[in-house]
């Protein structure tokens, strides 16, 4: 990932895909990510300061983290905690893309488990400028950005000159 733009972790391209989709301009935002894996967290923050995004990363120890998710423009979370992003630790218009995806008991099917992500839908969306629901949102871009990582592998294709023009999602 450092330096190389050419094979990257496709979920933090997922992130990238989605907010390039809807025409985010990063550039100065202020963004949050909450989580720090190897896989998602950092990476996700690595390629979003390569678009001059002000990059804040939290994790489990992060102490008051409602103080931090309430100053994102973008907030990314991936730690894997059911509704640990509630209405009250964001801001009016933040643009939300929840990473997360747990099984959770379903109350209205007992015996049987329900997906949901690491914020609170139904509480977050009407405050959201945007938000990623779950399933439906991530987990299919990414499978998109394995298919992407697949092609540029076989095909052998360098890294381009300048990755900060190149659309990451696009071939």
């Amino acid at each position: 990932l450092y330096g190389s733009y050419r094979l990257l972790p496709c979920t933090a391209l997922a992130v990238m895909a989605l907010l390039e989709d809807a025409d985010v301009d990063l550039r100065g935002k202020e963004v949050v990510v909450v989580g720090h894996s190897e896989i998602v967290g950092k990476p996700a923050a690595l390629l979003l300061l390569a678009r001059d995004a002000t990059v804040t990363v939290c994790h489990k120890d992060t102490q008051d983290l409602a103080a931090h998710t309430r100053k994102a423009d973008v907030l990314v979370v991936a730690v894997g905690k059911p509704g640990l992003i509630r209405a009250d630790m964001v801001k009016d218009g933040v643009i939300v893309v929840d990473v997360g995806i747990n099984a959770v008991p379903d109350a209205d099917n007992p015996g049987k488990v329900r997906l949901v992500g690491d914020v609170d839908y139904e509480g977050v969306a009407p405050k959201a400028a945007a938000i990623t629901p779950v399933p439906g949102g991530v987990g299919p871009v990414t499978v998109a950005m394995l298919l992407r990582n697949t092609v540029l592998a076989a095909e052998g294709m360098p890294p381009p000159d300048d990755p900060s023009q190149l659309p990451l999602f696009r071939f």
